[in-house]
C-alpha cells in the first residue's frame, strides 16, 4: 500500500475551507443577522430534506402496513381525504377479524419500541419537546427509525393515531444528529430540533407556514421560541417541497375555495362552537392521560399493553369504524352533504369515541401522534354542531364544511396552545383563507377556556421557565450589555501554524490559563489551554501545529454579542474565558468574572441600559430617589442634557407618557433615549442630582 503525504499548501487550503464553513455554520449571534440567515439556509435545508424524505417514507410505510393488516386480515381500507388518494367508504369483508389486526399490530409495535427504544413510546411531538427543554436537545439516533416503523404498524393495523408526531420526531432527531456531527452549541441544537419539528409537521400536512409557526408556538403554554421561526420556515418549506414533489401538492382536504364567511350573525354560532371545543379539549387531555395512567399501573408486561389496547379498540371499531386509522377520510365526508347519510347518534358519539380510541392506541404504549386525532375530534364537533342546528338557526351555512374546518382549528389550537399555527395549518390543508375571521373568534374562546390545560405535558409556561433561557431571564440586564463592554486585552497569542512546542514556555507559569490562537491575518480561532497542551505527546509537539491542538468547535465570542449569550456559551462549555473578535479580527478576551463585574457595576448605576436598541441609540432608566433634587421638578425645569429624550415614566406600575409639564415624583423610573455620546453626560447629570 502506497501512502502519500498532503502538501502544506493543500493542508492550508483544507483548513481554510473548514474554517470558512465553521464561520458560516457556527457564526451569527443575532437571529436577524445575515450570518444567521446564511447559517440556517444551510442547516435548515438539510433538515428540510430529511423531513420531506422521512415524511414520504413514513406515508409509504403506513400504506404498506394498511394493506398488510387491515387489507389482508380484515378486507378493509379506511376512506382517505382528497389529497391522500380519496379512497371511498367501503364495507369490511371480515369485521370479526378487526380485533386480531389491531392486537397483532399493537403487539409488534410494542415489541419493537420496548425492546429497542422505550422512549419512542407514545406520541412523538411531546417527546421532542421534552428533549428540547430537559435533555439539551439530544435525541438518540435510533429513535427516528424505530418511531417510523412502530407508528406505521400502529396506524396501518387500524390504531387511532396521527402522522405528525412520528414525522416531527424523525426530523427533530435528524436535527439533533446534525448538531452532533457539527458539534453545535446548545443554542443552535435547540433551534435545529425545533426546526425539525416544524419541518416534519409542515411536510406531512402540506402546510409549510403552519408547521413553521407550530415549531415556535408549541414549545410553551404562553410564549413563542422566536429564534426558531426563520430556521423553521426554511426547513418547513424545503420539507414541504420534497414531499409535494413526490406525493403532489394538493391540500389534504382539497381546495375548499367555495367556502366563505357569509353573515355577521354566524360569529355567534362560531363563538358557541369555540366554547364546545374548549370544553371537549380539556376532556381530551384529561381523558387521554387518565387512561394512560390506568395502562401504566396495569400489572402486565409493557410489551403486551399496546396489544390489549388494540384488542379493545378492535371491538369498538366493529361498531364504530370511524374510530380507526387517521380518520381524515371521514372528516372529508363530514364537510359535504353526505354527513346527513350518517346516523345522528354516530355523529354525536364520534368525538368522544375518538378520544377513547386514541387513548387505547397511544395511551397503552402504542406509537403515533395525537395531533391528527385532535383535528378529527374538532372537525366532528363542528359537524355535530351543524347537524343539530342547521334547520333551527337563521343564516346557517348550507354546507357543514365551515363548521368542520373551524372546529378543527378551535379544538386542537386551544388544547395544544398553538392557536396561530392551527389556524394557518388548517387553512393550508383546506386551501381556504376566507374563514380566518370567524376562526379567530372560535379559537380565541377555546384557548381562553382551556387555560393551562394542555395535551402536551412537556410544554413549559414561558421562556423564563426554560432551563436554557433561565440565565437571560434571571439576569435581564445581561441581555442589554455587550461583550465589548467587558472585553480585556487578548494577552499572549500564537499563530495556528506555529508548533505546539512554542506554547510550552507561555503556559509554563502555573497561573497561566491559556493563549489565544489566531490565523495568519489576525483572526481569532480559539484558545489553547494547559489541558489541551497535555493532550499532545511531548515527542509530537515540535511538528504539531497549534491549530490542530484546539478543542473541537472552539468558543469564539463576537464583540456585539449580548453578555447573557456569552455567559451561556462559557458556562455550557465549562470555560473561564474565550477570545473575542469583531468582524473576524481579534480584539481581546472575555472572562466570566468580567461579565459579573460589569453586571454588578451596571446594577449600581442610577442610569443604566435596559434593552438592546439599534446602533447609535441607547435606552436608559433613571430612578428618582426620595432625596433626589429631581423629585418635584417638571421635565421642563429638570433640564436633562442635550441629546436625550424622556419617553416614559413608570409610576406605581403604570406607564405615563410625559410632556414638558409632567412632574417627577420619588420612586419614578424615567426612561430616557440618548445617543451614545450623551450617555456619560446623562449619568453625570443623574449622579449630581
Amino acid at each position: 500500500m502506497v501512502m502519500t503525504a498532503s502538501s502544506p499548501s493543500s493542508d492550508r487550503r483544507r483548513t481554510a475551507r473548514l474554517q470558512t464553513f465553521r464561520a458560516i455554520v457556527l457564526g451569527g449571534s443575532g437571529f436577524e443577522s445575515q450570518r444567521y440567515l446564511a447559517k440556517w439556509m444551510i442547516l435548515g435545508t438539510l433538515i428540510g430534506l430529511v423531513a420531506g424524505l422521512g415524511a414520504v417514507v413514513f406515508a409509504r410505510a403506513i400504506d404498506l402496513c394498511t394493506e398488510l393488516f387491515l387489507g389482508g386480515i380484515v378486507g378493509y381500507i379506511p376512506p382517505s381525504a382528497v389529497g391522500e388518494g380519496g379512497h371511498p367508504v367501503t364495507a369490511m369483508a371480515r369485521p370479526w377479524l378487526l380485533p386480531l389486526s389491531l392486537a397483532l399490530g399493537g403487539l409488534i409495535s410494542g415489541f419493537i419500541v420496548f425492546t429497542f427504544a422505550p422512549e419512542a413510546e407514545g406520541h412523538g411531538t411531546d417527546s421532542a419537546i421534552e428533549a428540547l427543554h430537559h435533555k439539551r436537545a439530544r435525541i438518540r439516533a435510533r429513535i427516528p427509525p424505530i418511531k417510523l416503523v412502530a407508528s406505521a404498524i400502529t396506524i396501518g393495523s387500524g390504531g387511532s393515531a396521527g402522522r405528525e408526531g412520528p414525522t416531527a420526531q424523525i426530523s427533530a432527531g435528524f436535527g439533533a444528529l446534525l448538531s452532533d456531527w457539527l458539534k453545535l452549541g446548545i443554542a443552535d441544537r435547540r433551534v435545529a430540533v425545533a426546526a425539525g419539528i416544524g419541518a416534519g409537521i409542515g411536510a406531512i400536512f402540506r402546510a409549510p407556514l403552519g408547521g413553521a409557526v407550530m415549531a415556535a408556538e408549541i414549545l410553551y403554554l404562553h410564549d413563542l421560541e422566536v429564534e426558531a421561526l426563520i430556521p423553521s420556515l426554511i426547513a418547513s418549506i424545503v420539507g414541504y417541497s420534497v414531499f409535494g414533489l413526490i406525493n403532489g401538492f394538493t391540500p389534504i382536504f382539497g381546495e375548499q375555495v367555495q367556502l366563505g364567511f357569509e353573515h355577521p350573525v354566524q360569529l355567534v354560532y362560531y363563538a358557541a362552537l369555540g366554547l364546545v371545543c374548549g370544553a371537549v379539549g380539556i376532556l381530551y387531555s384529561r381523558g387521554f392521560y387518565g387512561i394512560t395512567a390506568l395502562f401504566h399501573h396495569l400489572r402486565l408486561p409493557r410489551v403486551l399493553k399496546p396489544a390489549l389496547g388494540g384488542l379493545l379498540l378492535g371491538l369498538m371499531g366493529i361498531v364504530i369504524p370511524q374510530t380507526l386509522g387517521a380518520g381524515y377520510g371521514w372528516v372529508q365526508l363530514a364537510m359535504t352533504q353526505r354527513l346527513l347519510d350518517l346516523p345522528l347518534w354516530i355523529i354525536l358519539v364520534l368525538p368522544f369515541a375518538r378520544i377513547l380510541a386514541t387513548s387505547l392506541s397511544i395511551g397503552s404504549g402504542g406509537s403515533g401522534g395525537i395531533f391528527g386525532p385532535g383535528m378529527f375530534i374538532g372537525g366532528m364537533l363542528g359537524a355535530a354542531f351543524w347537524r343539530l342546528t342547521y334547520t333551527l338557526l337563521p343564516q346557517m351555512p348550507a354546507q357543514p364544511a365551515p363548521f368542520v374546518i373551524i372546529g378543527m382549528m378551535a379544538m386542537f389550537g386551544g388544547i395544544a396552545h398553538a392557536p396561530l399555527a392551527m389556524m394557518l395549518m388548517v387553512a393550508e390543508m383546506t386551501g381556504n383563507l376566507a374563514l380566518l375571521a370567524p376562526a379567530m373568534v372560535a379559537v380565541a374562546i377555546s384557548t381562553a377556556l382551556v387555560g393551562d390545560n394542555t395535551i402536551y405535558r412537556s410544554q413549559l409556561a414561558n421562556r423564563a421557565s426554560s432551563p436554557y433561557h433561565r440565565v437571560r431571564f434571571s439576569f435581564p440586564l445581561l441581555a442589554s450589555l455587550r461583550v465589548q463592554d467587558a472585553v480585556q486585552p487578548p494577552g499572549a497569542t500564537l499563530v495556528a501554524t506555529q508548533p505546539v512546542s512554542q506554547a510550552e514556555a507561555l503556559l509554563a507559569n502555573p497561573n497561566a490559563d491559556g493563549v489565544v490562537v489566531v490565523d495568519g491575518e489576525g483572526g481569532g480561532l480559539g484558545q489553547l489551554t494547559p489541558d489541551l497542551l497535555e493532550r499532545v505527546a511531548p515527542a509530537e509537539r515540535d511538528k504539531t501545529p497549534v491549530g490542530r491542538a484546539l478543542a473541537d468547535n472552539p468558543v469564539v465570542l463576537e464583540a456585539g454579542q449580548s453578555l447573557d449569550q456569552a455567559l451561556e456559551r462559557l458556562v455550557g462549555r465549562g470555560l473561564r474565558w474565550a477570545p473575542v473578535v469583531d468582524h473576524g479580527r481579534l480584539v481581546g478576551r472575555l472572562y466570566v468574572q468580567d461579565i459579573m463585574q460589569v453586571y454588578r457595576a451596571a446594577l449600581d448605576q442610577t442610569a443604566r441600559p435596559t434593552h438592546a436598541l439599534p446602533d447609535r441609540t441607547a435606552l436608559l432608566e433613571v430612578r428618582v430617589s426620595p432625596d433626589s433634587p429631581l423629585a418635584g421638578q417638571t421635565l421642563k425645569t429638570a433640564h436633562f442634557p442635550p441629546g436625550t429624550l424622556v419617553v416614559s415614566v413608570l409610576r406605581e406600575g403604570e406607564t405615563i407618557f410625559p410632556h414638558a409639564d409632567t412632574r417627577l415624583e420619588a420612586g419614578d423610573v424615567v426612561m430616557v433615549l440618548a445617543d451614545p455620546a450623551s450617555v456619560p453626560p446623562l449619568q453625570a447629570f443623574v449622579e449630581a442630582h
